[in-house]
């Protein structure tokens, strides 16, 4: 009998220790919040990965996206609301939601995962006040930009740079590109506008400048009108240089920068790894694993721009089929 007992208790040892197993595994419910200031390719793509990683990482998420539409000064209620209803991982997409998520989220114990802030110093999203901060940079290689220019146009003598003034992310890039001009003797100009609005006029000024390439870099602003700033700066035979494969897709001519599908799985690891646990100060911020190079041929077929079988070496290229356009391999 006594034998039978202990074999009973056994048995139940294993299976209360089988149950606390799947319990640490699983976990409780985690509540993520991502919050975006607007819609387009990237942020999307961004937004999409995040949320696909995490469905399928096994652990039990309720999330929430929300988007600002454009209005930053939406983003606080946003957050503020997230925070009245309660809310485990918050992770804001692009400086300005990041920005807005320290002021609602600072100095509380709620984790924030950012995505995509070029430069998280400059945004203020480290230090002593920001230990509940991590997340991935999307930190652009601008010297590797500007050397793509000369590879597609050996010819060009000054490039124009184009950039929301409002940006922290797009400053920061502009200002990396034109430090590695000013070091190499590159001539360039540039324009900065506050809105979308304003992308007309601050274009046609630059290219009154005698440019003959322009380079964007991950400007959201700009990301989102890039039908009107490709169909003015095509017009009078200026290519495009990106700082996002998004961006080159809708119709930007060719980047060395970000692959957003790859940023989001990074969001998503960090994310799954303060979901199990681990605290925002004991994990630095990341920069991209790896960069990409993208072509878009159909925007080099407007520009009347010849590129050469080396040239194209290494770039995935845009192609169309059934109506969809996505990068070859």
């Amino acid at each position: 009998m006594v034998k039978s007992l202990v074999q009973g208790l056994l048995v139940l040892g294993l299976l209360f220790g089988l149950t606390l197993g799947v319990t640490a595994q699983s976990g409780p419910k985690v509540r993520v919040v991502i919050v975006q200031p607007l819609s387009h390719k990237s942020l999307d793509q961004i937004r999409d990965t995040i949320v696909a990683e995490l469905k399928a990482s096994g652990r039990d998420f309720e999330i929430v996206t929300q988007n600002a539409h454009g209005d930053t000064s939406s983003l606080a209620t946003l957050f503020q609301n997230a925070r009245s209803k309660g809310v485990d991982i918050v992770v804001p997409i692009a400086t300005p939601a990041a920005q807005s998520a320290k002021a609602v989220f600072g100095g509380t114990n709620t984790p924030i995962v950012f995505a995509a802030v070029s430069n998280p110093v400059a945004a203020g999203l480290t230090g002593e006040d920001s230990q509940n901060i991590t997340g991935v940079s999307n930190s652009i290689p601008s010297a590797k930009i500007v050397q793509l220019v000369t590879d597609f146009q050996p010819h060009s003598k000054k490039l124009g740079f184009l950039y929301t003034s409002s940006e922290t992310n797009s400053v920061s890039t502009i200002k990396a590109a034109k430090e590695f001009c000013d070091k190499n003797h590159i001539a360039y100009a540039e324009a900065s506008i506050a809105s979308a609005t304003e992308l007309a006029p601050a274009l046609n000024n630059l290219l009154g400048k005698g440019v003959d390439a322009l380079y964007t870099g991950n400007d959201n602003t700009i990301a989102a009108a890039m039908p009107a700033y490709t169909d003015l700066a095509y017009a009078k035979g200026v290519p495009i240089y990106c700082g996002a494969d998004s961006m080159v897709a809708d119709g930007g001519l060719a980047t060395i920068g970000v692959d957003y599908v790859q940023l989001g799985k990074q969001v998503a690891a960090l994310v799954l790894k303060v979901a199990q646990g681990a605290h925002p100060a004991a994990l630095p911020y990341e920069t991209l694993s790896d960069y990409a190079k993208f072509v878009n041929l159909q925007a080099a077929a407007r520009l009347n721009l010849t590129l050469s079988p080396e040239v194209l070496h290494g770039y995935r290229v845009l192609v169309e089929k059934d109506g969809v356009s996505h990068f070859g391999k």
